[in-house]
């Protein structure tokens, strides 16, 4: 069972900061707009689903494909519904593969099976949103610091119209 709890931090203050305190026994701050000194819960709701499909994805690509990745990136974009609860109507998610000789298929691959098995951030995402995935390889050049994309915009099945 995951554990989660957070706290009002000023209780007399009308602020409304928390920190946070994970199961596992991580702190973060959690604020919203007029605070600003901390993400907005649902801005979490967006890191989480870009760090469940990046620990999915990097792990498939190099214990499984064994791919040479030097970086890896993941951004999500999301749309939120105008109407309490503001759930996420429309999510983006874009994978920015960087290392040598990547194979396309495995970054594919791994991008699919953490969307229809693995990430469980995205498995409770998608009741409410449509996905748009779509991913670029950046081929790595010897320490030369010249990178430049090998593959771009690749778009995958089952994207929403943009």
């Amino acid at each position: 069972m995951l554990e989660a709890k957070v706290t009002l931090t000023h209780p007399t203050r009308p602020l409304r900061q928390f920190v946070g305190r994970t199961g596992s026994g991580h702190y973060l701050l959690l604020d919203d707009a007029d605070g600003a000194t901390g993400p907005k819960p649902i801005e979490l709701v967006a890191l989480a689903m870009a760090g469940c499909t990046a620990f999915d994805v990097i792990t498939f690509l190099r214990m499984k494909r064994h791919q040479r990745v030097t970086g890896y990136e993941v951004r999500v974009e999301a749309e939120q519904a105008d109407r309490p609860p503001q759930v996420f109507t429309k999510v983006r998610v874009h994978h920015v593969v960087t290392g040598y000789d990547i194979d396309p298929a495995a970054v594919e691959e791994g991008i699919r099976l953490s969307e229809e098995k693995y990430c469980s951030v995205e498995g409770m995402i998608k009741h409410t949103a449509q996905f748009a995935t779509t991913y670029e390889i950046v081929a790595e050049t010897n320490g030369t610091g010249n990178r430049q994309p090998a593959i771009a915009g690749q778009k995958w099945p089952g994207n929403f119209a943009e």
